[in-house]
């Protein structure tokens, strides 16, 4: 179970790198909730599933 779940999370890097944003925008979308995620110590753990729904809200505004 918990390889399962770390199978679901992305770290900062792997956020930014994914939606192909920088430092700045994946901080304000983290800290404003935009994408739900919590910290652990200094680290943001960031859902997969957070980032999906994410990205279907933003293509949803576009159509």
């Amino acid at each position: 179970m918990p390889n399962e779940l770390s199978d679901d999370l992305i770290t900062l890097e792997e956020f930014e790198k994914l939606l192909k944003i920088g430092h700045s925008t994946a901080y304000r979308l983290l800290n404003s909730g935009e994408i739900k995620a919590f910290k652990i110590g200094r680290c943001w753990k960031i859902p997969k599933a957070a980032v999906s729904e994410y990205i279907s809200r933003k293509s949803k505004l576009i159509l």
